[in-house]
Formats: C-alpha cells, structure tokens, sequence
C-alpha cells in the first residue's frame, strides 16, 4: 500500500466494483432490448428431453440465459453426467444460468419439516454453484395456511444467511395460489424485513394477475431488487378464480398488460431477465425447436411493442 493515496485506492476500488459488474454480465443493450431472455426448462417439460439438449436449443434460438429445474440437474448425474461438463456446457454455447426451480420447505412452520427444507435448499444451491447457476427461488412450497410475515422474513432471511455460503442468491418467489405468499407486496415485505444485503424477489406474469397483484406495486420497488421474472401470458377465460398454470400462453398471445408491465419495470432501472416460463400441455405436444424459437421471438416481440 505504500506510495498510494487514499484516492488512488478509492478509485481502485471502484475498478473492482464495475469489472466485477461487467462479470456478471451488465451491458448496455438496444433500446428496444431492454431485458435479456431466459428460458425455463418448464416450457419443454412435455417434450422430456435431456438437459443438455435443452441447453442446445436455447443457444441456437438465441437465448443467452437458462433457468433449469434442480430435478432436471439431479437426473443429468443419475444417468452418469458430471456437473463440471454441465459448467462447460452452458459456457460454450453462451447460456448464463441466472436462476435455477427447487421446492424447499423453507417456509413452513413446522421446526422439522422446515430444518429438512432448510438441509434440501443446501443440497440444491449446491448443485446450482456446480453449473455456474447465480441464483435459486424460493417459493412457499408446502406453506398450506398463512403464515405471519414476520417470521417469514426471519426464515428467508436464514435461506439467504445459506446462499452467502454456498455462493447462492435465494429469490424469494411468489405464487398466486399460496396462502403464504400470494402478492407482490407479501414477497417484496419478506425480502425487506429479511434485512439481507442481497435480498430480492422473483415475480411472475401469471402469477401476479392469479394472487390479484397490484401492478402499481412493481413501481415501488427497485430494478435491482430483481433479477429475473417469469414471463408468459394468460387469456381472458377461465376467470382468474379458475386460471391455472396450464393455462399460460406465449407473451403476446393471451390479455395481460405487457406493455405496462415492461414499461414500469424498465421506469425502475430493471435490467435483467424475462424468464419464459410456461406449463401449456399444448405446447409440450410440438417440435421442441419450434417451441423455444417461438417463445424467445414472441416475446422479444411483446417487449418492441410495449417501447414502439
């Protein structure tokens, strides 16, 4: 340190700071792309293809990022795959993994379900940081009554307290059906009553309109308290009381606000990944080629429409 100013280190440290931000993938994008493009692996569940093939596919349609399935990954090791070729895999075709599916009960009140949530979550973020994956949700699964937000916080907390461990960031996930975490609100109080540095929150398209989501709440919060958000569509009917997941349809095809959606995210400074996340059985039927081609298109398209 002798001979430099504390100028000298200062401005040091913000070269780390930004070389550590453009590591990470930051970049200036078009005006009309605001957001990268991720694929879920739910999109292609019908078609049962190997996780390396769906990495195939997503490069050659054009996506840069993924969002697997933990069970997708533990089946690549079950057939005698190894975790460090998965690693290379997504980095040879370009494909960064922002977020990883699990179902942890992380959530619940019971101390030993939740104890054995917490030993899964530890398992999972383990295999995630195996593949180079950045993040993993945490939903309220096996949350079935509601649950007091207080504690919530205190629990996510204990999720993020894990993932600064395992090299993991845990995204605290809504889902419109729970009765823990229904809304926007519930999972944006969790994640600030966590008090964590690198809290943050994973909202989804459906989802929001299912557990009834205020869309002005998207203006509340930061861009940077979000990294990825499921992006789909849903139709007028069945009425939001009978919607379920398998009724998401292709951004662009179905009547939810995308344009406003888009336009108040980007209004925060949100720079991250809209995540195709479908379960449409109809989908799940078709080439698989022509499913991940038509979902990246269809929504780099929702998106140029909403800033035309």
């Amino acid at each position: 340190m002798q001979g430099l100013s504390r100028r000298d280190v200062l401005l040091g440290a913000g070269a780390l700071v930004a070389a550590g931000r453009a590591a990470e993938g930051a970049q200036e994008r078009p005006k009309d792309e605001p957001f990268g493009y991720c694929l879920n692996t739910s999109t292609l569940m019908g078609q049962k293809l190997p996780l390396a093939d769906e990495i195939d596919l997503a490069a050659q349609a054009g996506f840069t990022a993924m969002e697997p399935w933990i069970r997708e990954i533990q089946q690549h090791v079950e057939k005698g795959g190894s975790l460090k070729d998965l690693e290379k895999r997504f980095k040879d075709k370009g494909i960064s993994v922002e977020s990883a599916i699990g179902f942890a009960e992380w959530i619940v009140d019971d101390d030993a379900r939740r104890a054995k949530g917490l030993e899964t979550m530890k398992r999972d973020m383990d295999l995630v940081a195996q593949i180079g994956g950045k993040r993993i949700a945490a939903p309220p699964a096996g949350a079935n009554a509601p649950i007091d937000l207080r504690k919530a916080a205190e629990r996510y907390r204990a999720v993020c307290d894990l993932g600064d461990q395992m090299g993991v960031v845990a995204e605290c996930e809504l889902w419109g059906p729970s009765k823990a975490i229904s809304r926007l609100s519930e999972a944006a109080f969790i994640a600030i009553e966590s008090g964590h540095p690198k809290a943050c929150v994973l909202p989804d398209i459906y989802h929001l309109y299912k557990g009834g989501s205020s869309l002005e709440t998207l203006k509340l919060l930061h861009g940077d308290a979000m990294h990825v958000i499921h992006a789909n569509d849903y139709p007028a009917d069945p009425p939001r009381e009978k919607i379920t997941d398998a009724h998401r349809v292709f951004p662009g095809d179905g009547v939810a606000p995308l344009g406003e959606i888009f336009r108040s995210l980007r209004s925060i400074g949100y720079r991250g990944f809209l995540s195709v996340e479908l379960f449409n059985k109809e989908y799940w039927k078709q080439e698989a080629p022509a499913v991940v081609k038509t979902a990246i298109e269809k929504t780099r398209a929702a998106v140029r429409k909403a800033f035309a």
